[in-house]
């Protein structure tokens, strides 16, 4: 079995990037699972602080490692927005495979020195384990805005520029840099594809970014942006891209869904199908767009 460092390169090479979907339930995890399966692409699961305080780092990990063992398949787990060296080493003891450490909020130099304290850790205990550091703050709340969120880089001049990304890997270490580059979290209303308000790639600064870094990028905040804006942004370098408020707006509607179809059912796992089934749509079709942006 691949690990992801390499699973990432193959999918750089084949001119693809790989999906990142979070989950808090296994409802969730068998519909993002039976997606990349079906379609035999390589899939990244994330789970925030949040989720994985829900869940379980361990029992998260234990989920992931069991169907990637039992159908050696690609599938892989990240433990995503994690903002302190405690939450890291939780989740390197449960076994993830990648860790995102979020200082995004912090200043300049103290987001440098958590970030490659934690990568100094991280490499420490093992390896194989990618760190991802990120720079430009983008929001932090997956869910339906009713506008861009306070404070963050959204402007031309707050967006991360080739030099700092170049100075951040460097000085860091990280095996994985995710740059402001027009993305933020959240989705405004339900709005998505071309029409979406507010997500506007920066195509060129993308390309700029990763002609000054070695490191794959990844973008944070994908959902409700454009099928155009994403086709380009893989082509100008990106290789990892978030999706996480579709998925819960197509688990609320499928499960809104199921209740009305059967309003008398009380067995969870019959309700659980309508939600299944909607976010497995939802991440089939982000799939199909990611592995063949052309």
């Amino acid at each position: 079995m691949k690990l992801l460092r390499e699973t990432l390169a193959e999918a750089q090479e084949k001119g693809g990037a790989v999906g990142h979907f979070n989950i808090s339930d296994l409802v969730a995890l068998k519909a993002i699972f039976e997606a990349a399966w079906e379609l035999n692409v390589p899939v990244l699961i994330g789970t925030s602080e949040g989720e994985r305080d829900f869940l379980g780092p361990r029992q998260a990990a234990a989920l992931v490692r069991a169907l990637r063992e039992e159908h050696q398949f690609p599938i892989f787990l990240n433990a995503d927005h994690t903002h302190s060296m405690e939450k890291a080493k939780e989740a390197v003891a449960a076994g993830y495979d990648a860790i995102l450490f979020d200082g995004a909020k912090l200043n300049w130099e103290e987001n440098v020195t958590q970030t490659k304290f934690v990568v100094e850790y991280v490499k420490s205990v093992n390896p194989d384990i990618l760190v991802e550091g990120e720079i430009g703050y983008i929001g932090s709340s997956s869910e339906l805005l009713k506008e861009i969120p306070a404070g963050a880089a959204v402007r031309p001049e707050d967006l991360t520029t080739p030099e700092q990304a170049a100075e951040f890997v460097k000085r860091t270490g990280v095996d994985l840099l995710a740059p402001a580059v027009g993305n933020f979290h959240g989705l405004l209303g339900e709005a998505s594809g071309p029409d979406a308000a507010g997500k506007n790639l920066d195509i060129v600064r993308i390309a700029a970014i990763k002609k000054a870094v070695n490191v794959p990028l990844v973008l944070h905040g994908g959902s409700g942006t454009s099928d155009a804006d994403f086709r380009e942004a893989i082509n100008a370098g990106v290789s990892i891209i978030h999706i996480n408020t579709e998925l819960r707006l197509a688990w609320r509607k499928g499960m809104e869904l199921g209740l009305r179809r059967k309003p008398d059912e009380v067995a969870p796992y019959k309700l659980y199908s309508f939600p299944l089934e909607a976010i497995k749509k939802t991440v089939s079709e982000r799939l199909r767009l990611f592995s063949s942006p052309q």
